[in-house]
């Protein structure tokens, strides 16, 4: 699936630009993500979003997806809403000549849009320090999530 592929270099390489995986990590990690990216994207696990200039449509310059995920009854606003599905936005990436040229805003903005034709109920990120200031002027807001790093 060519899809799989091209998501999988973006993953790649948004973390090698962030200085997260050296150049010896980058195939494994290519593959590894192209592995489970393809099986969620047969699944619907899975959506993602490639961008192409509009004289240039065989070129991709960006892409974003979203991964979703089923989350447990929880409340909300006074009330307590049953089951649904949260959506995490991952692999947002573009082309570094293409860069600053508000891509991955629009990228994330058709995301927002699609989630809520979807009724999703949440929708989270993790924002690099290049991409904070994207998410921010989008509506995305700091919030309580932390993480464990000890397990692994």
């Amino acid at each position: 699936m060519q899809d799989a592929d091209i998501i999988a270099s973006h993953r790649a390489r948004m973390f090698q630009d962030m200085g997260d995986v050296s150049d010896d990590g980058f195939e494994i990690l290519r593959s590894k993500a192209r592995l489970r990216l393809k099986e969620w994207l047969e699944s619907g696990d899975y959506i993602g979003w490639l961008a192409t200039p509009v004289d240039k449509q065989e070129t991709v310059v960006g892409g974003a997806g979203i991964q979703l995920q089923r989350i447990l009854p929880r409340p909300r606003d006074a009330s307590i809403i049953g089951e649904s599905r949260q959506g995490t936005i991952v692999n947002v990436f573009t082309e570094r000549q293409w860069r600053r040229r508000g891509i991955a805003g629009r990228l994330v903005k058709e995301i927002i849009a699609w989630s809520k034709n979807e009724g999703l109920d949440r929708l989270l990120l993790h924002a690099s320090d290049d991409g904070r200031s994207v998410y921010e002027q989008l509506g995305f807001i700091a919030g309580n999530e932390t993480h464990f790093a000890g397990v692994s």
